[in-house]
């Protein structure tokens, strides 16, 4: 079977968000960021999912946009959590890079099916 590293990707960044969700709200009792953290980062893996049977080029590539936006805010919680310090440097070190990643991968998807 053919590797589809967006679906790997974005299922493991889910996990991670899922843990540090877990985290936030279990040992730092922070329930408003990461909740919303919580959903943009699980949706970006249930938006690629939902692309990969798409019915069409336009609905792959509105799927893949949507996971992009997730993406897009998924970043931004992170960065808000770390500047309140609800995440240290040391988690933010670890997660900053999968997002970015995530973000990377998504624009050059969707650019790639628009063309």
């Amino acid at each position: 079977m053919k590797e589809n590293i967006i679906k790997d990707k974005s299922f493991n960044f889910a996990v991670d968000i899922v843990n540090l969700y877990k985290e936030l709200a279990y040992n730092k009792k922070e329930y408003v960021m990461s909740r919303q953290l919580l959903k943009s980062g699980t949706s970006i893996g249930a938006n690629v999912r939902e692309a990969e049977y798409a019915q069409s080029k336009p609905d792959f590539t509105g799927k893949m946009s949507i996971s992009l936006k997730e993406a897009n805010e998924t970043d931004y919680w992170l960065d808000l959590l770390h500047a309140t310090d609800f995440i240290n440097e040391e988690e933010f070190k670890i997660f900053k890079p999968k997002s970015t990643e995530m973000l990377k991968l998504l624009v050059s998807i969707v650019k790639t099916s628009k063309q």
